[in-house]
């Protein structure tokens, strides 16, 4: 790790909030759900999916679960209307997993519910440890229902998930793979980077022994180059599998991969609960800042 990469990860909880947002501009489409539309069209145009995320996590009241559900079904309604190349992401704590887990799988039902009525998708992101056995059991649950309009993120940096994998290999499987981002303790998440890679890797392999529709969340060229070894390694069509990337990160090869013919979808987020998103991601990917750095400098940004 660089000089300039380590000490943005020590202190980027400490930035204050007005440079984290320039840090961040370009990487999210914005507070409203009608900026997401607007970035998700150029998108779609230059060939790209979309999966589109309202910002917020970990709520604290019966309330803003309704809220952030009424959102979500918003934005479906919204992607049915304005006819774009996406689907939905959302999170369980969003939706109240950690005040009520009935109330929480009811209010995800009734999302990925109007996503079937569509003819469209969710997919339900992972989060911290804490969260993963209710998730992955919600998708369970659900995917018995709508096989075709509910996913899953799992995690290549947690131990326990080439044995998720295997659990959930009874029924047909649909997942975005990820290296993670949380920081979890040492018993549940490998920490060396290599190993994580490596994990990647093996899990993706896994799933597609399975025969599983994989959302390949990359902007590691060298898992990148693993991916598609394992894709040609099981002769997978184009519709058999996508890649993932963030909104802003990496343009170029986001641009190598449509060139190829491969399925890319582009994660955007919006909404007003922006700064623990940003914080995150330049913690996880200090060249973020650097890049943002490098355009004030030159005063282009």
């Amino acid at each position: 790790m660089s000089i300039f990469n380590y000490l943005v990860s020590k202190t980027i909880m400490h930035i204050p909030g007005p440079l984290v947002s320039y840090f961040a501009k370009g990487y999210i489409a914005g507070e409203q759900l009608s900026d997401a539309v607007l970035v998700g069209r150029k998108l779609n145009e230059q060939g790209m999916m979309l999966t589109i995320d309202i910002l917020g996590e970990f709520i604290k009241t019966n309330a803003e679960a309704e809220f952030f559900k009424g959102q979500c079904l918003e934005i479906l309604e919204t992607i049915h209307r304005e006819k774009l190349d996406g689907n939905l992401s959302l999170k369980p704590t969003q939706m109240g997993l950690l005040l009520d887990e009935q109330f929480a799988f009811d209010n995800i039902h009734e999302i990925v519910a109007k996503a079937a009525e569509l003819d469209n998708f969710v997919r339900i992101d992972m989060e911290d440890i804490e969260c993963t056995d209710k998730t992955l059991e919600f998708y369970r649950r659900l995917r018995e229902e709508f096989p075709k309009n509910v996913g899953v993120v799992v995690q290549s940096y947690l131990r326990r998930t080439p044995q998720d994998i295997e659990d959930l290999s009874d029924k047909p499987m649909h997942y975005r793979l990820c290296k993670g981002i949380y920081n979890e303790p040492r018993t549940a998440a490998w920490k060396n980077m290599e190993t994580i890679n490596q994990s990647f890797v093996e899990c993706l392999d896994r799933m597609f022994k399975h025969g599983a529709y994989v959302g390949i969340a990359t902007h590691d060229e060298k898992l990148v180059f693993e991916a598609l070894r394992l894709i040609d390694k099981y002769g997978l069509k184009r519709d058999q599998y996508e890649f993932q990337m963030l909104l802003g990160v990496d343009p170029e090869l986001r641009q190598i991969l449509l060139d190829q013919g491969h399925r890319l979808r582009v994660y955007l987020p919006y909404g007003e609960s922006w700064m623990p998103y940003s914080r995150r991601r330049l913690k996880e990917n200090p060249s973020i800042a650097r890049h943002a750095l490098l355009q004030m400098l030159r005063g282009t940004g």
